[in-house]
């Protein structure tokens, strides 16, 4: 069984003919399907159309969140209600073709664990988003250690069991595959079409590229040091501990020498020493509040999201118990 997951804010113009062609493409796969909606609290009447659109296929699903949670809150809403044993990812702004949908599921066909996007040739503006993506890409690649060429790109395929051992938190919607290569994963990549946005503005800018940026250090941190985060955090401390006791002693020494460190060399060790440990404490504060976050949401059994209601015309599962004997 295949589950769409698409999230959405404000995409009124783009849902009915989304639907249209994804469902004409799902039924020439010939497998069974569910299409999961899930509306990031829209202002525009995004919900209204699909909670018509629940009322005529048994086969959709939308959630409602109760605010604007963003991209990745969204994208877990929807894993988490999803059954299907295969998941497809994809935005609904219709610059993913539901055409190249037979593409992505022909490689987890063939035994990989997910089928990533490659939007190869780009349609976007070059400054603003070209650029920025190449550069943030190869970083990507760099510091999680996945040869993807697009980690961007929302469409995507995945076997259901990789996705249950993900938590998603922040923005790391796009490192699925390199958090899912952490437990072995087999992750293959397959070219895509990029498609002008027919309708509207993006939601993204050159802004992000920051709040990228703050990812990539991120993963890069959970990827190596998660489970053994002294061994990062020990060189850093050894590398000051060893400064600054060099510093001390030739201090002490040029003390005993009759050297005046105050007037000499006082200002410039005192600025130095301050803004060395108030580059390491944000750092440091940044990255164990991840770890921190983690361990609130996982231990409370808490999830990133609030569901304001479901729409759907399935009806649930029998329970073992509930069945007649």
């Amino acid at each position: 069984m295949l589950s769409i997951v698409i999230p959405i804010h404000n995409e009124e113009p783009s849902i009915l003919r989304l639907y249209d062609r994804l469902t004409a493409v799902l039924e020439k796969i010939h497998r069974p399907y569910e299409i999961i909606f899930v509306d990031d609290a829209s202002t525009d009447r995004s919900f209204d159309l699909l909670a018509n659109l629940v009322e005529t296929d048994a086969r959709l699903k939308v959630i409602r969140l109760r605010r604007n949670f963003g991209q990745t809150a969204a994208l877990a809403a929807g894993f988490h209600e999803a059954e299907g044993d295969v998941i497809i990812s994809m935005d609904g702004d219709l610059q993913h073709d539901p055409d190249d949908l037979p593409a992505l599921l022909g490689k987890i066909d063939e035994g990989y664990d997910i089928a990533s996007g490659w939007r190869k040739q780009r349609v976007d503006n070059a400054v603003t988003r070209k650029i920025p993506s190449r550069i943030a890409n190869w970083l990507m690649a760099k510091a999680s250690g996945v040869d993807l060429h697009d980690f961007g790109t929302t469409f995507k395929a995945y076997r259901a069991e990789v996705l249950k051992d993900i938590n998603l938190y922040g923005e790391l919607h796009r490192f699925i595959p390199a958090l899912a290569s952490f437990y072995g994963a087999r992750v293959a990549e397959v070219p895509i079409r990029n498609t002008p946005r027919a309708t509207g503005g993006s939601h993204y800018g050159l802004s992000r590229t920051f709040r990228v940026l703050f990812d990539i250090i991120t993963i890069k941190f959970l990827l190596k040091y998660f489970t053994r985060p002294m061994h990062f955090f020990g060189k850093l401390g050894l590398a000051g501990t060893t400064l600054g006791g060099s510093i001390l002693a030739y201090l002490f020494v040029h003390k005993l020498m009759g050297g005046h460190i105050m007037t000499e060399h006082g200002p410039l060790m005192v600025l130095g020493g301050l803004l060395l440990l108030a580059g390491l404490m944000m750092f440091t504060t940044g990255l164990l509040g991840e770890v921190l976050i983690r361990t609130y949401f996982e231990s409370q059994g808490r999830r990133i999201y609030a569901v304001r209601e479901i729409r759907t015309r399935r009806k649930p599962p029998v329970k073992e118990k509930d069945r007649p004997a």
